[in-house]
């Protein structure tokens, strides 16, 4: 089947933010078969031998280095001191080419594997913006099958457009995207599912988590967007790494009560407490990128006891 580019093509991040909390658990419990999610991606994008969405990214070796708030608030062993750590920065969608300014390309997205000093790993997964357009796993299918049938010389209103007016937590998803950024480093990147961390005395607290970088937040205007290579930000993270560490913030934005836990395309308001659980430092581009490319895999609910998996 012939890809399609419809113009929204956004949704690519969802399979990379619930890859394990909706395409195994969620998707098992709404009967929704993970390989034909898989599918309906391919209907999208193609199939290119390459991951179904977030195919274009770039691997950097990394250290973590956690704060004493973070241990106050989880007893987990991924806060108890600095660790090695694995980062792969991407743009969005199925298309291993993709022009990294096209607007297509974004959200980006920021995954982290930490190698824990028992030999396991906690995952992070989080793409560069605050929401997200399906709040089950449900959803999300009609979503990718709405955008595949959304093609050029599809009957107005377009599936997609339908989906859109019956899902308005979707609309800002892919309607209100951020520029394309400057570098990789000066975007901040969200996580979609909310955990609970569990404190030494057993007290669980409800969080989501964010990534901020050092560098602050930086986009491009539309000439600079154009004006740039079809590889900018691949080549950019690359020399800035080499030059000196990329480093970013990581939070957790603390739940309030009344705030939805189990519904991703719901973001918590602003005002919500940002407690900082560590830095995450970049050091270096990764050695044989092709392999590590096609062999990570970041799950969402790979976390370590202390972190509760995603509450859905």
């Amino acid at each position: 089947m012939k890809p399609r580019t419809f113009k929204t093509c956004t949704l690519a991040v969802m399979l990379f933010s619930l890859e394990a909390s909706v395409l195994s658990r969620t998707a098992v419990a709404q009967a929704v078969d993970p390989a034909e999610l898989v599918r309906d991606i391919h209907a999208i994008f193609g199939e290119h031998h390459a991951r179904a969405v977030h195919a274009k990214g770039v691997v950097l070796n990394a250290t973590f280095e956690p704060t004493e708030q973070a241990r106050q608030l989880s007893r987990a062993s991924v806060f108890a001191g600095k660790l090695q750590a694995t980062v792969r920065l991407s743009n969005t969608t199925g298309f291993p080419e993709i022009p990294d300014a096209d607007p297509n390309a974004t959200p980006r997205g920021l995954a982290v594997k930490v190698k824990l000093g028992d030999g396991s790993e906690m995952d992070l997964v989080t793409h560069s913006f605050n929401g997200f357009p399906a709040a089950t796993a449900a959803e999300f299918d009609t979503f990718l099958k709405a955008a595949a049938a959304s093609g050029p010389g599809a009957a107005k209103p377009t599936p997609i457009e339908k989906y859109l007016q019956a899902h308005p937590n979707a609309v800002p998803f892919v309607t209100q995207q951020k520029p394309p950024p400057e570098s990789f480093a000066t975007t901040a990147y969200f996580g979609v599912n909310a955990f609970a961390f569990v404190d030494a005395s057993g007290k669980k607290t409800a969080l989501r988590y964010r990534i901020v970088p050092q560098a602050g937040e930086k986009y491009l205007d539309t000439a600079s967007a154009a004006s740039k290579g079809p590889n900018y930000l691949m080549e950019e993270i690359a020399a800035r790494v080499a030059k000196a560490p990329v480093m970013f913030d990581w939070f957790a934005q603390i739940a309030q009560p009344g705030d939805r836990t189990d519904d991703p395309s719901t973001p918590w308001p602003e005002d919500r407490q940002l407690v900082k659980l560590g830095t995450l430092t970049i050091t270096e581009v990764a050695a044989d990128q092709e392999r590590l490319s096609r062999s990570l895999l970041f799950l969402p609910n790979n976390v370590p006891p202390g972190s509760n998996r995603s509450i859905r």
